[in-house]
C-alpha cells in the first residue's frame, strides 16, 4: 500500500493525472484484490469450520420420555430427561445415576485422573456397565461447558503443505527484500554520482546543478522501484491458492456427504495408500436382523419357527433374552406394534424374541435380577443372574458363539432333555458357526446354568463372579447387517486408484 501510494503520487506529479496514475493504480488494484480474496476466503473458511463444529458436536442419544426410548440430539436435552448409558457412550450432560449395573465413568478428560470413578459429568466416557442418568445440567451449565467457555478454539490450523509453502514464501521474501535493498543502494549510488541518465540521454543528477526538488523526486522514484521489487517478489498468493484449493475440495466432499473436520485431511487423503475401515455401521447399514437360528440341535426354518422346540427350553431362552439385555421393549397402550430400543444387536435379538412369542414385560416381572456383568469387547460376552424361586438362581450368558460354546458342557434336545456335549456335537455346532461366519453373519449364542440361592453371596453381590463354565447351550442365532448402497462401487474405485483396503471386524 505504501509503494502504491508513493508510485501514484510520483506518477501524477511527474506525468500528470491523466497518464501518471497507471502504475500506482495497478499496484493498488493488485493489493486490494489479494486483500479481498484473502479476507473472503478466511471468512468462508471460518463459516465452514463453524458448521463442521456444530455437525461434529450434534451427537444423537437415546432419551426416555413418556416411558419410551426416543432418539434426540444432544442439543435438545433438557433438565429432567432420563438418558440410558452403556459402554463406550459419552455422557451427554451432567446428571445423577438413578439405576444401573457396574456403571463406571472415566473422568480423565475432566479431572486429569485416569482412575475409574462412578460419577456422571458431561464429556466423560462410560468404560464399564450400563445404567440410566437423570439430567441435572445441560449446555454451558455443565462442568464441561464451563471449562469450554473459558477456552478459545483456534481454527487457524495450517496443513503440512501450507507450512512448507509459507516457509518457501518467507525464503523468497527474504531473497526479494535483499535484492531490493541491493538494487536500492546501487541505483542511489549511480544516481547521486551522475551515472544515471534521463530518457532523453541527459544526466539525471548533476551535483550543484540539479535542484533539491528534482533530486528528491529522483531518489523517491528509485525507492519506488525497490519497493515494487519487494511487492512482486513476495508470493502472497501462493499459500492463498493452496487454501482456496483445499477449501474447494472440502465443499465438494461435503456435497458427497463426507464430513471433513480439518483442511489438512483433504491433503492427507491425497497421499493415502491404505484405508482401514470398520465394518459395522460404516460398510453396513447397522440395521441388524436375525436370519438364522439353531435351537435344540435343530436349525429352524424359518428362524422364528419354534413350534418343534420344547416349551421349557423356549421359556429359558426367552428368559435369557429378556433379562440379559441393555435394551428395552415398549408396548403402546393402544395395542400397536411393540417398539424396540437399544444397540443394533440388542434390537435384533429382542425383535426375534418378540417373533418367537416373548412378552418382555411379563418375563422380566417373573424374576428379579441379582447381578449383571455387562457385555464388553474384551470378554465378548455378558451375563446376568436372576432369582426365579426361593431356592434357585438362573445364570444366563450371551455373547460370541465360539466363546460361549467353549464353556458349554451340555445341550438341550428337541424333547427338552439335556445331553452331554460330545465331540461330535461340538464339531457340528462349530461347523454351524463357521457357516454363518462365511455368510457374513454375526453369530450369538445363549447358554445358562442353575445354582442354589444359598450359594449366592447376598451381602457382597457386586464382587460375585458369575459361573462361566459347565453351561448348558440354549441356542444360537445368526444376525445379518446389510451392506450400504454404493459400498461395492466405492471399493472398486479404491482398487482402481491403487489404494489398499483393510477391514476391521
Amino acid at each position: 500500500m505504501v509503494a502504491a501510494a508513493i508510485s501514484l503520487s510520483l506518477g501524477m506529479a511527474t506525468e500528470g493525472v491523466k497518464d501518471g496514475w497507471y502504475d500506482g493504480g495497478s499496484i493498488f488494484f493488485a493489493v486490494f484484490l489479494v486483500i479481498f480474496v484473502t479476507a473472503t476466503s478466511d471468512y468462508r473458511q471460518s463459516l465452514q469450520f463453524q458448521h463442521l463444529n456444530e455437525e461434529k458436536q450434534n451427537i444423537q442419544v437415546e432419551v426416555i420420555r413418556g416411558g419410551k426410548r426416543v432418539g434426540a440430539s444432544i442439543f435438545d436435552l433438557v433438565v429432567g430427561d432420563v438418558v440410558p448409558l452403556k459402554i463406550g457412550d459419552q455422557v451427554p450432560a451432567d446428571g445423577v445415576l438413578i439405576s444401573g449395573h457396574s456403571l463406571a465413568i472415566d473422568e480423565s478428560s475432566m479431572t486429569g485422573e485416569s482412575k475409574i470413578a462412578p460419577m456422571l459429568m458431561s464429556g466423560c466416557k462410560v468404560v464399564d456397565g450400563y445404567g440410566s442418568m437423570l439430567v441435572t445440567g445441560v449446555g454451558t451449565n455443565t462442568e464441561w461447558g464451563t471449562l469450554m467457555a473459558n477456552l478459545s478454539e483456534d481454527i487457524g490450523e495450517e496443513t503440512p503443505l501450507q507450512v512448507r509453502l509459507n516457509g518457501v514464501a518467507t525464503l523468497i521474501g527474504i531473497v526479494g527484500l535483499s535484492v531490493a535493498g541491493v538494487v536500492l543502494v546501487v541505483l542511489w549510488i549511480r544516481y547521486f554520482t551522475g551515472h544515471s541518465n534521463n530518457p532523453d540521454g541527459t544526466t539525471a543528477f548533476v551535483a550543484g546543478t540539479t535542484g533539491a526538488k528534482q533530486g528528491f523526486m529522483g531518489a523517491i522514484s528509485i525507492f519506488t522501484v525497490a519497493v515494487t521489487i519487494v511487492v512482486v517478489a513476495v508470493p502472497e498468493g501462493l499459500p492463498l491458492a493452496v487454501t482456496l484449493t483445499l477449501a474447494y475440495s472440502m465443499r465438494k466432499m461435503m456435497r458427497d456427504k463426507a464430513l471433513v473436520r480439518r483442511l489438512s485431511s483433504c491433503e492427507t487423503m491425497g497421499s493415502a495408500t491404505t484405508i482401514c475401515s470398520d465394518k459395522t455401521g460404516t460398510l453396513t447399514l447397522n440395521k441388524m436382523t436375525v436370519v438364522e437360528a439353531y435351537l435344540s440341535g435343530t436349525k429352524l426354518n424359518p428362524c422364528d419357527n419354534t413350534g418343534m422346540i420344547f416349551s421349557s427350553v423356549a421359556s429359558l431362552l426367552v428368559e435369557g433374552i429378556a433379562q440379559n439385555t441393555a435394551g428395552a421393549v415398549f408396548s403402546p397402550e393402544d395395542g400397536g406394534a411393540a417398539e424396540v430400543a437399544g444397540s443394533p444387536t440388542e434390537k435384533a435379538i429382542l425383535s426375534w424374541g418378540l417373533e418367537i412369542g416373548m412378552n418382555f414385560t411379563d418375563v422380566r416381572s417373573k424374576s428379579s435380577v441379582l447381578r449383571v456383568l455387562p457385555f464388553n469387547s474384551v470378554k465378548k460376552r455378558g451375563g446376568v443372574a436372576v432369582q426365579v424361586s426361593d431356592a434357585y438362581v438362573h445364570i444366563h450368558w450371551k455373547g460370541a458363539a465360539e466363546l460361549v460354546l467353549a464353556s458349554c458342557k451340555s445341550w438341550f434336545s428337541v424333547d427338552g432333555s439335556v445331553h452331554p456335549m460330545s465331540s461330535d456335537k461340538y464339531n457340528e455346532l462349530k461347523r454351524f458357526i463357521d457357516d454363518m461366519s462365511m455368510s457374513s453373519l454375526r453369530c450369538i449364542a445363549f447358554a445358562y446354568c442353575t445354582c442354589e440361592l444359598s450359594m449366592v453371596p447376598r451381602e457382597d453381590l457386586d464382587k460375585w463372579q458369575l459361573p462361566e463354565e459347565n453351561l448348558t447351550l440354549l441356542g444360537m442365532v445368526g444376525i445379518k447387517d446389510p451392506c450400504r448402497p454404493g459400498v461395492r462401487d466405492a471399493v472398486q474405485l479404491c482398487s482402481a486408484a491403487g489404494v489398499k483396503k483393510a477391514y476391521l471386524f
